[in-house]
């Protein structure tokens, strides 16, 4: 017993390891991704980094006390892929209050599928060819950028993608967090060469936005968000608990994420949710030996966060600082896997391919009709498209 007790205890370290780890990947190798999405839908710079620190406090939060109540591993993360269909809308199209009005109602979604089982069941049974292949379209234009980049900014496009293909080389576990860590660098290099230090904002702050609520921003955005979450976070996300044994509390994780998610967009964030590829840094043998005490790690990962909070304000300034396009181009290098994925997910059905490509088209070429964005007219142009000829031909 005693040698058993020594073994748990000797995990700590590793288990704290594990957190840190996980939410550098998580943080690192996103925020930039957040701050495009932010930006293209209004926000000034002191309110995207409202928006970058109410969110890594809030999946700080999060993660802690599911972890400590469930105790469980569940690691929380934002909304990556939901930032990124925020990054594709059109600019202007809303302003910032109207968006901040429709990450309240998504957030309000998120917790009625952890109320009404059918809410749940409807949005898991959307085709996943059609959910994937909204979700490429989405991707695609900011998965551009690291190329469109080489003709106005060579020197740093060209050094962030050498960087991330040398990582994938020899540390691919940690490309992108070097491609981040890079944009960075090439940020400060150019704040250095412009003598612009005094830009630079050093103290984080919250920025309260009052919301207003447009439908066509709530169809717009938030029920594309809520898809895109559900699809490539939250699902996944219980796939990987799952795969290490663990079952994770649907209706306790949806119920705080969403609540977390309309709290934290009052003050600039867009969505919390379950995370999927970190998850499993912090459910592994990674994360100790003893897979009942792993939660230690998830707990280690929600502190992490809530340290990198700090530095919300310094990172925002010095990305705004950067040439033009610089952290755009590292967000696309940073989503390449995800966009590799998706398009594999909406490709893979031979009886759904026609509308699975319908879709990816129309939300990458971010059709506008009636004040609706791409995204949800990708949604049904797919569906609408198995409707008349894939199942049809079927028959």
């Amino acid at each position: 017993m005693t040698e058993r007790t020594d073994t748990h205890v000797n995990d700590l370290p590793q288990a704290i390891i594990a957190g840190l780890v996980t939410t550098m990947v998580g943080f690192i190798a996103s925020f930039a991704v957040v701050l495009a999405g932010l930006f293209q839908v209004g926000a000034t710079e002191s309110q995207a980094a409202s928006g970058l620190l109410i969110l890594s406090l809030g999946v700080g939060l999060c993660s802690i006390v599911l972890s400590l109540r469930h105790r469980i591993p569940l690691t929380i993360s934002w909304s990556t892929p939901g930032a990124a269909m925020l990054a594709a809308l059109a600019p202007g199209a809303f302003s910032f209050e109207q968006a901040v009005g429709a990450f309240i109602v998504g957030g309000a979604l998120i917790m009625a599928t952890g109320l009404l089982p059918f809410l749940q069941r409807l949005l898991t049974h959307i085709p996943v060819p059609i959910a994937q292949g909204m979700l490429a379209g989405v991707l695609l234009p900011l998965c551009l950028k690291p190329f469109t980049a080489l003709g106005a900014i060579p020197v740093p496009a060209f050094g962030i993608l050498l960087v991330f293909l040398l990582g994938l080389r020899f540390f691919p576990k940690f490309a992108v967090v070097l491609c981040m860590l890079a944009a960075v660098g090439f940020g400060l290099w150019h704040i250095a060469g412009t003598n612009a230090w005094s830009k630079l904002e050093i103290l984080p702050s919250l920025e309260w936005v009052s919301p207003e609520f447009s439908w066509a921003a709530i169809v717009s955005i938030s029920v594309p968000l809520v898809i895109v979450t559900m699809a490539s976070q939250n699902i996944p996300g219980v796939a990987v608990a799952k795969s290490f044994g663990y079952t994770v509390p649907w209706r306790s994780s949806m119920l705080l994420t969403g609540a977390g998610t309309g709290v934290s967009a009052f003050f600039g964030g867009h969505a919390i949710n379950l995370a999927a590829i970190t998850a499993a840094l912090a459910s592994g043998p990674e994360a100790g030996m003893d897979p009942a005490k792993r939660w230690r790690a998830a707990v280690s990962s929600g502190g992490f966060y809530i340290f990198f909070a700090a530095f919300s304000a310094l990172i925002v300034s010095v990305a705004s600082a950067s040439p033009e396009g610089l952290f755009q181009a590292a967000a696309g290098l940073a989503l390449l896997a995800t966009l590799t994925q998706s398009l594999l997910g909406a490709m893979q059905d031979v009886h759904w391919r026609l509308s699975a490509l319908v879709t990816v088209l129309v939300a990458a070429g971010n059709v506008t009709l009636l004040g609706i964005g791409g995204a949800f007219w990708a949604l049904l142009a797919g569906l609408l498209t198995h409707f008349i000829v894939e199942r049809g031909a079927r028959r």
